[in-house]
């Protein structure tokens, strides 16, 4: 059996939660830890619900299991755009449950909660509201080719293993065609026009700016 919270009551709970989503390398991260350091707020960053990931089952959270069900890292790196994207996709479906809890979680301390969060469009609609959700974009090819130019864990041992695979410069370009697939053009535009208040990087783009924009947007 399934249970449900129905929307208007996690609304109600969410009431102080301000989320971001949008593409990769579009700055979620950077702003969900100013907001929380200028505000008092509690800073919710990437993988923040990952606090809960001991509860999944490969049954329930097939997606999200993968990571226990894999033969190792180079299948990882050596699925197709198709394959990376199903697996992203149902990621964000099945992790939306595990971020809902969670935020519940921490909205008890009575903080404003920054959240860079994958929760999907439609269940953020549900859950939220135009002035609690920024959706930050960067350009289809900044996303892509400046992927691993950050320093993360992450991604840098992402890197390790792209270089360890057999053909390197292959298994890089297959990677790339996943990033690209996930950051297309289409799921670019779904992005901005979802309806939600958008904020575009550009190369001359500052922090500074884009803080100014996203709290005046938030009224904070």
């Amino acid at each position: 059996m399934k249970l449900s919270l129905e929307c208007n009551i996690i609304r109600y709970l969410l009431k102080d939660a301000y989320f971001f989503n949008g593409t990769a390398y579009a700055g979620k991260s950077t702003m969900v830890k100013l907001l929380a350091e200028r505000h008092d707020g509690i800073c919710c960053g990437e993988n923040y619900h990952d606090v809960f990931m001991d509860a999944i089952d490969p049954i329930h959270q097939p997606n999200l299991s993968y990571f226990e069900t894999m033969s190792g890292w180079q299948e990882f790196i050596s699925r197709t755009p198709e394959e990376y994207a199903a697996w992203i996709t149902g990621c964000s479906i099945e992790a939306a449950d595990l971020e809902i809890a969670r935020l519940i979680q921490l909205s008890a301390q009575g903080k404003k909660l920054f959240v860079d969060t994958n929760i999907p469009l439609a269940t953020l609609k549900e859950i939220s509201d135009y002035r609690h959700v920024a959706i930050l974009l960067s350009p289809p090819s900044m996303s892509v080719d400046r992927f691993f130019e950050r320093e993360d864990a992450e991604k840098q041992f992402l890197y390790q293993q792209l270089k360890q695979a057999e053909n390197p410069e292959a298994a890089m370009e297959n990677y790339r065609n996943c990033l690209a697939k996930i950051n297309s053009p289409e799921n670019y535009r779904r992005f901005a026009e979802s309806g939600f208040f958008t904020y575009v990087r550009r190369e001359d783009s500052t922090i500074s700016e884009a803080l100014e924009k996203i709290e005046r947007h938030f009224g904070l």
